[in-house]
């Protein structure tokens, strides 16, 4: 097989970045949409949870196993595979009629999406090998994520308000099939390494079972109680699961995931960076969506065009600025600097008053959200530095995972402490001390970010070597 061209390989990337903006597009499109869902198709209220819970346990319980079929069968064929199923999935939750077929449908969209998404990391990493290119290319698929979600909010209230609910499923139908045909004429074939490198059925068994329990577990305690019986049961059962599963990687012949992945400080430590920092980020844009509505009285249509101006800000750090920064300074030094710039938003909502105004009080923070766009991809890289072309499947799909289960934890967590401060309470001060202590406690788990990055993440042998030959090229600046 030749060796993509560059211009291949910026094609390639356009497409997986498309498929998964339509991804990242559901999972905040819906959000808005619930209200009409609901009084269309006679949801209780403890079932229109399932609208979204359907989706997450799906797509968090299988994007490990997804990954390392890429690995295996080949990507494309996953990546493919993914996106037919998540179209289809989408045309069977457009044309819903009760509660029971969409809660299904968005069963098997979250298992399109998981698909889709588990493998595009990989083929990045492996269409991209040297240090400047893959770290423009990681920029433009991190902000794809960022801006899929704010877009999603406002197309979501426009959609449903302009043409119905069904509207915000059909509108993938479109883009889902554009983006496959432009999967085979764009994407590489690849054969993979063959299902005897690494049928491990008990393996595959084990960790979506104890995935999928584990966001289940997330996902409902929110309603039960952390510390119910139920909640705590099914966390032990989720957590035993795991334990079973990383015992079946250390003695099967060929592991779902091997252990070597694992081995590196940079990949495990860039994980549990990722957990914490999405969950601070993932929150607080739930929690800024719920102030805007509910304490400054906006509607869902303004509500999206106030947080474009974090989507816009974001794209230009990820877009312009990342990959020319972690070229110059290194990946830990700017995943630094991006979570310092995070840090001092969320340290600015925490004082966030009842009649606050745009410009003065919110717009500031949509601006220090650049910290994401130089963050994620630096994150991004750590997180895949070690990944061999054979196990790059598996790697995004374990970097993926790490995401879902660390915005489902966040939120949820987030969202019962700001529940237990409110305490039923419904006037705008009242929602915004339970918001305020869910912004706290969102700074906290940035700080926690910066701690680890200090203390886990090591530079990488070929950065020093890079850095080096960058600051030998360019001219030192002049001060004004």
């Amino acid at each position: 097989m030749t060796s993509p061209t560059p211009r291949s390989r910026w094609l390639a990337l356009a497409v997986l970045c498309t498929g998964m903006l339509m991804i990242v597009l559901d999972g905040s499109i819906v959000t808005v949409a619930l209200p009409a869902i609901q009084q269309d198709l006679g949801f209780s209220a403890g079932g229109l949870s399932w609208t979204v819970n359907a989706y997450l346990i799906t797509f968090g319980g299988l994007l490990l196993l997804a990954g390392r079929l890429g690995d295996l069968v080949g990507r494309r064929r996953v990546f493919v595979t993914g996106l037919v199923v998540f179209t289809l999935a989408s045309l069977l939750c457009g044309l819903a009629v009760n509660p029971e077929t969409l809660v299904a449908a968005r069963f098997l969209q979250g298992a399109g999406g998981a698909l889709a998404s588990a493998v595009s990391l990989g083929m990045i990493v492996t269409l991209f090998t040297e240090p400047a290119e893959r770290a423009k290319a990681i920029g433009a698929f991190a902000f794809t994520g960022s801006a899929g979600a704010s877009i999603g909010q406002v197309l979501g209230g426009v959609l449903t308000d302009g043409l119905g609910w069904n509207w915000i499923f059909y509108i993938n139908l479109p883009i889902g099939l554009a983006t496959i045909l432009a999967a085979f004429r764009f994407l590489d074939g690849d054969a993979g390494l063959g299902l005897r490198r690494g049928a491990d059925a008990l393996g595959a068994l084990l960790v979506t079972a104890g995935v999928m329990t584990g966001v289940y577990t997330i996902v409902q305690a929110e309603h039960r109680g952390w510390g119910s019986p139920v909640t705590l049961g099914l966390g032990a059962l989720s957590l035993a699961l795991l334990a079973g599963f990383v015992a079946r990687q250390a003695t099967a012949e060929a592991p779902l995931l091997p252990l070597r992945v694992l081995r590196s400080r940079n990949v495990w430590g860039a994980n549990l960076i990722q957990m914490l920092m999405v969950g601070a980020l993932f929150s607080f844009q739930m929690f800024i969506a719920l102030y805007l509505q509910n304490v400054l009285r906006y509607d869902a249509t303004a509500t999206g065009l106030a947080m474009l101006p974090a989507a816009l800000s974001i794209g230009v750090a990820s877009l312009l600025l990342s990959a020319r920064l972690i070229t110059r300074f290194g990946e830990r030094t700017i995943l630094l600097a991006g979570l310092a710039l995070l840090l001092a938003a969320r340290l600015f909502l925490v004082r966030l008053p009842v009649d606050g105004d745009y410009l003065a009080d919110v717009l500031p923070l949509m601006v220090l959200s650049a910290g994401f766009g130089v963050a994620m991809p630096a994150l991004t890289g750590l997180g895949m530095s070690v990944a061999r072309p054979e196990d790059a499947g598996v790697a995004s799909g374990l970097f993926t995972t790490t995401q879902q289960i660390g915005a489902a934890l966040g939120v949820a967590a987030l969202a019962t402490l700001a529940a237990s401060r409110i305490d039923g309470g419904t006037a705008p001060a009242a929602l915004n001390d339970g918001y305020q202590l869910a912004f706290g406690v969102g700074a906290g788990l940035l700080a926690a970010a910066m701690v680890l990055t200090l203390v886990v993440l090591r530079k990488p042998a070929t950065e020093t070597a890079t850095a080096a030959e960058v600051s030998e090229k360019t001219p030192t600046p002049v001060a004004a």
